[in-house]
């Protein structure tokens, strides 16, 4: 506490903005963030904020207004896979909601497993899987309820707003491995059999901090490529980078409107 108390008067002594929501924005769903009028605060000036130095990550604090909406919005995150650890990557979602925030939505660039998805799709996370070997709460004796992990309220809300933008939404539960390789063929066939539509390298550990924390959730998930064996071709950053740039107008009009009606 004593640390989070240090980061937050750090940041409040920089903006008087108390943000009503929060969003952690993905490898090349940055973007989104220029648009919101407020300040940008890099993350190595923040008091105990970890750096991430992954290409579609800038590394940023910022906090203002977007859609009539106080927000605070993280630019990019650090991943367990970097060395951070998972509570360095969670520390921020602390923050936010110390800040005011008390809502998360949290995205994500993920890789395809369900056959039924394409590259560029966007699919709402439903329920998520923890493969990490694991939990951010560790060592707290938090016995946090996942049942309800994603907030039914925001999903329904989200759907609707992706058809009314013809959008076809995608609904799916989201994997989470550690990285940073990518999964084998054989790995992809496993977690297609327990139940996995998607698979990336982040989120749950935000998520199960922000349940922990009272927060509702919503999860975004860009399908940026089809995972390993589907396709049969290799997979690259670059990949993710490029469909996440295809995709960017589409995203940033779903997620503005979603803020906007927001409650």
């Amino acid at each position: 506490m004593e640390k989070i108390k240090e980061s937050v008067d750090f940041i409040q002594g920089k903006t008087d903005v108390k943000p009503e929501v929060g969003i952690i924005l993905g490898s090349g769903l940055g973007p989104l963030a220029d648009e919101i009028e407020g300040v940008r605060i890099p993350y190595g000036n923040i008091p105990h904020f970890s750096v991430s130095k992954v290409p579609g990550h800038k590394g940023n604090l910022v906090i203002g207004e977007l859609e009539g909406k106080k927000i605070v919005a993280m630019q990019g995150r650090s991943h367990y896979y970097e060395g951070h650890s998972l509570e360095e990557i969670t520390y921020p979602v602390r923050v936010m909601k110390e800040l005011g925030a008390e809502i998360l939505m949290v995205t994500n660039a993920g890789g395809g497993i369900n056959k039924d998805f394409g590259s560029g799709d966007l699919m709402i996370i439903t329920d998520h899987i923890n493969f990490m070997g694991a939990n951010p709460l560790r060592g707290r004796k938090e016995f946090i309820d996942m049942t309800f992990a994603y907030d039914k309220e925001l999903v329904e809300l989200t759907a609707k707003i992706a058809s009314e933008q013809g959008i076809e939404m995608k609904e799916g539960v989201y994997i989470a491995v550690c990285g940073p390789s990518y999964e084998t063929p054989s790995e992809i066939k496993a977690f297609e059999k327990i139940g996995a539509d998607a698979v990336g390298m982040s989120t749950v550990p935000e998520v199960i901090v922000a349940k922990s924390l009272g927060m509702r959730v919503l999860g975004l998930s860009c399908i940026t490529n089809m995972a390993a064996g589907i396709l049969k071709k290799p997979l690259s950053h670059k990949e993710v980078i490029e469909t996440t740039k295809k995709v960017e107008e589409k995203f940033k009009k779903l997620v503005r409107e979603i803020i906007k009606r927001i409650d």
